[in-house]
């Protein structure tokens, strides 16, 4: 690239310009014991967000499936500081790398980068945890912003990732333009694409791209069915309150369910299982499934019931006439589970009379009505409870070896019922497809069809998912070597000119996407072909996968996580 490009690309102030053309602004080694045994971790952070793209696409994986400061090559701001995010070359999901990696191979390498968003992506604290991934996809998206003002975005998340990036998408596509047309976060014009899988706040009856002018068909900006049915998944998404729609980007959204996959496909009429994933979003969940119950979790779980309890019956008192309604005591109970739940100004207690009136005597005369209008509730809103609860809903949504609805994305083709593409192929095949529109530079062309390319870079990324997996009993007995022998083999580097570090999953379950309902679950500087590691699942299990570098040096990824949200 000619000098005057390389400026012209790189907007790039004098202050930051020999750091970030060196490609280098801070160095921070460690060494730290990765299972099954100690190696060393380079964490060079080496890309700038001055490094300027023509699209890049924001990723978001699920639990436990996040680049970690000190043991990932991070992206650094303009004046070299770390940011939340690492480059797809340095940090890989074995999940969401086949659709955000695909683009790699059909524009420029300085064309299109993928970067991982880094957050804390556990069940300790889910909400927490959500809203630091929002927090932190927003603050890396301002900061390309800020220095490739022309730069276009995707957004992908899967899981616990996909709860995330629902929540951005609808911050951005419902802001305000100040009064110089400035947005808080980025133009929602310039998010041109993006891609929910497994969506915890999915609506009833949501086809797969909501807002769009064929919500069973395509985007409103890439004219290839998805399928040719027109039926949506049954059911909604485990966390319905943090649903909605998507203001200035609807049309441009993806939301791929599979039926079965309890994190967005829950059936209604289980309010008991709702009030049990509402209280899961607010436990420690990692603790209870790692420890059990102890008097440590014990008494978490005991605060968190009883902060519910304290605020259904405050509730209640703030109503003052709550005897005469026809709300029942489960409906409060799932008001005030939720986490998003504001109280309102508690009722003013009445002073004391000296005798009983009739009045203060008057909701008594409401009882036997209350507790039929309870006991009638409780049947009609759990009428899909017992069969969600005989089906085993943490097996049938993450079960072993990627075998749960919550991994079907990978696969759910159906050629023969007018399906070619699995949803993550068609999420390559799209993103491929706008990052070739963006290097151009052109318009978003809103009646565009895919080439053969498109589709192509699509099968390309499966493929090598799938050759990985079918690597699986190779990977497994070489972890079990490793295990023995008290340390690792060193991954297979590969010389090349596209390059990524493949990692591992996050697989989910509710509030792993959602909560105990067990539902739901959850950066590429150039060319990136997508090579994929052996799915990890709700075990201990961690893959070593084989590692492509631009150079001769070996990487080594970070640990395999286990699935969940």
């Amino acid at each position: 690239m000619a000098l005057g490009g390389f400026f012209a690309r790189h907007r790039l102030a004098a202050g930051v310009a020999a750091p970030a053309i060196l490609g280098v602004a801070a160095v921070a080694a460690v060494g730290l014991a990765v299972s099954p045994g100690p190696r060393a971790i380079d964490t060079q952070l080496t890309t700038s967000v001055t490094e300027c793209r023509d699209m890049v696409t924001i990723s978001v994986a699920g639990r436990g499936d996040t680049p970690v400061e000190g043991t990932t090559k991070l992206l650094v701001g303009p004046n070299g500081e770390p940011l939340p995010a690492a480059l797809s070359s340095d940090y890989a999901s074995e999940w969401v790398d086949p659709v955000v990696n695909a683009p790699g191979g059909a524009v420029g390498a300085d064309s299109y980068a993928a970067v991982y968003i880094a957050y804390p992506a556990n069940m300790a604290t889910y909400e927490d945890a959500v809203a630091a991934g929002v927090e932190n996809s927003e603050r890396v998206m301002r900061e390309i912003r800020s220095a490739c003002p022309d730069t276009r975005f995707a957004i992908v998340g899967y899981s616990e990732g996909a709860d995330v990036v629902r929540r951005v998408a609808m911050n951005i596509g419902h802001q305000e333009a100040d009064e110089n047309g400035g947005y808080g976060i980025v133009d929602p014009a310039n998010v041109v694409g993006v891609v929910i899988l497994a969506d915890a706040g999915r609506a009833p009856g949501d086809g797969p791209f909501p807002g769009a002018k064929n919500p069973f068909g395509n985007p409103d900006n890439f004219d290839q069915n998805y399928s040719n049915g027109t039926a949506p998944t049954p059911g909604q998404g485990a966390m319905p309150d943090t649903g909605g729609d998507f203001g200035a980007l609807d049309g441009k959204i993806a939301s791929f369910c599979s039926e079965g996959d309890l994190t967005c496909a829950a059936p209604e009429s289980i309010s008991l299982l709702q009030l049990a994933v509402n209280v899961g979003r607010q436990l420690n969940v990692d603790a209870l499934e790692d420890e059990g119950l102890t008097p440590a979790t014990g008494q978490d779980v005991a605060v968190v019931l009883s902060g519910i309890a304290f605020a259904a019956f405050a509730d209640i008192q703030s109503q003052g006439n709550w005897m005469q309604s026809d709300e029942t005591f489960l409906e409060v109970l799932l008001k005030v589970s939720d986490p998003s739940y504001q109280p309102g100004e508690p009722a003013q207690k009445p002073a004391k009379a000296d005798s009983i009136s009739g009045e203060e005597l008057s909701p008594l005369a409401y009882l036997p009505q209350k507790v039929f209008n309870e006991i009638v509730g409780l049947i009609v809103t759990n009428q899909n409870t017992i069969p969600v609860v005989m089906s085993d809903p943490y097996q049938l949504t993450l079960g072993p070896n990627a075998t749960g609805h919550h991994f079907d994305y990978w696969k759910d083709a159906d050629p023969a019922n007018g399906k070619p593409l699995t949803s993550a192929e068609y999420a390559a095949a799209w993103l491929t497809h706008l990052a070739k529109q963006a290097q151009a530079g052109e318009p978003i062309d809103t009646s565009a069809t895919p080439d053969a390319a498109d589709i192509a870079a699509a099968f390309d990324a499966a493929a090598a998912t799938e050759a990985a997996r079918e690597a699986l009993p190779a990977v497994a007995a070489d972890e079990k070597a490793q295990a023995t022998t008290g340390g690792p083999s060193a991954p297979t580097t590969t010389s090349s000119e596209s390059a990524t570090a493949p990692a591992t999953d996050d697989g989910t379950d509710g509030p792993d996407s959602a909560g105990p309902e067990s539902t739901g679950p959850e950066s590429a500087g150039s060319e990136v072909t997508p090579t994929s590691a052996a799915p990890s699942t709700r075990d201990t299990t961690r893959s070593a996968p084989t590692t492509t570098t631009t150079t001769t040096t070996t990487t080594t990824p970070p640990p395999a996580p286990r699935p969940g949200g």
